[in-house]
């Protein structure tokens, strides 16, 4: 994808010298694009805390590297698999992280420490490629929904509503949801995005906001109280996010408030789409509510808000009561029942096991041994 007609993608090696690892500092959009260099592990598991990197599929990919960048230093078994364990520590909700760690694992244990380093930034680069083909094929899947919605609307736009940021920045390029959004604007088909806040990090008004401009896909940006009521008189034809992790029987975490969403689409009669490479799928869990561990995080997130003032600075401030504690869990899962279907890089699929299984058979040895 293009900031201000440049191609960028998410993470890369700096060509320059050739090891180290860009990425593009999220904490600081959509006020400021600004890349930084990492050299060291400890950098990489910083950047994944902070969300200076986020996205399930990008967390994933940068961990990648940051195993790449530990194994320059030492090679060892040792620091082998005690990296990829501080690595994957990070964050306990998205299930790429591990996925792509325990990737990295099985490519690496075999190799030579002499060779390691080599190896590991080749399979790190194979993780990222892969994410891209799989973020592209996942919009091409998604776009005839929205090419069925706007035949039935011949001219007028497709209203979409979606939550997070589900874009290019939340992968390596093209995005999950916004995959689907990107290549239905680029079809030419009318569309309009309802952009959730998404409180209380503001991924949706600060970098969902941000990607779909500078795509110049048209957009607006709401509360996130608003889907129901917009929902409710005729506004959305749609509902597409991303997910975190999905369970066998379909269950999807997601960033909070996703929940809510899929409660109104259904009391309303929306589809409700789920977007998720084949790195989100966790076959090993199946009651997403009580199995999926979900990150709490620092409640100052709820208390404060940061923004930027009338005269260019960037700014945090209370908004909360003085003295008020703050609870701040960051997804929520959406049961199987809600979810209308499942878009993936094979195609759509319900949400369902019989449904994850038709697409991705390779795991019917693994359901059936339990």
């Amino acid at each position: 994808m293009k900031i201000d007609g440049v191609p960028y993608r998410s993470v890369w090696v700096d060509p320059e010298d050739g090891w180290s690892v860009r990425i593009i500092d999220q904490t600081r959009l959509p006020w400021a694009v600004e890349i930084l260099r990492l050299t060291e592990e400890k950098q990489v598991a910083h950047a994944i805390k902070s969300m200076q990197v986020r996205g399930a599929p990008l967390i994933g990919a940068v961990a990648a590297y940051g195993l790449a960048l530990a194994l320059r230093r030492d090679a060892s078994d040792a620091a082998l698999e005690g990296v990829a364990a501080m690595l994957g520590a990070t964050r306990p909700t998205a299930i790429n992280l591990r996925w792509a760690l325990a990737r990295m694992l099985d490519a690496l244990r075999p190799v030579p420490e002499a060779r390691r380093a080599d190896a590991a930034y080749a399979a790190a680069a194979a993780i990222a490629e892969d994410d891209v083909e799989t973020c592209r094929a996942i919009g091409q899947h998604g776009l005839p929904l929205i090419e069925a919605i706007a035949a039935r609307k011949t001219g007028k736009p497709v209203n979409i509503l979606t939550h997070c940021n589900t874009g290019w920045i939340a992968t390596v390029d093209f995005g999950t949801a916004l995959s689907v959004i990107y290549q239905a604007h680029d079809a030419g088909i009318p569309l309009h995005v309802w952009v959730d806040e998404t409180r209380p990090r503001n991924q949706g008004s600060a970098l969902t906001a941000w990607e779909l401009g500078k795509h110049g896909v048209p957009h607006t940006v709401v509360a996130d109280n608003a889907g129901g009521h917009l929902m409710q008189h005729g506004e959305v034809d749609i509902c597409l996010v991303g997910t975190d992790r999905v369970t066998r029987q379909g269950d999807v975490a997601n960033k909070i408030g996703t929940y809510l969403k899929a409660l109104a689409a259904h009391d309303n009669n929306v589809p409700f789409w789920v977007a998720l490479p084949h790195s989100t799928l966790d076959m090993s869990v199946r009651d997403g509510v009580r199995e999926i561990p979900i990150e709490e995080r620092d409640a100052r997130e709820v208390l404060e808000v940061t923004g930027q003032s009338w005269d260019g600075r960037v700014q945090t401030v209370r908004t909360a009561a003085p003295g008020s504690p703050g609870l701040n869990p960051a997804f929520d899962v959406t049961p199987a029942r809600l979810v209308t279907g499942l878009i993936t890089e094979r195609g759509r699929c319900d949400a369902t096991e019989a449904g994850l299984l038709g697409l991705y058979p390779e795991f019917l040895a693994n359901v059936a041994a339990e």
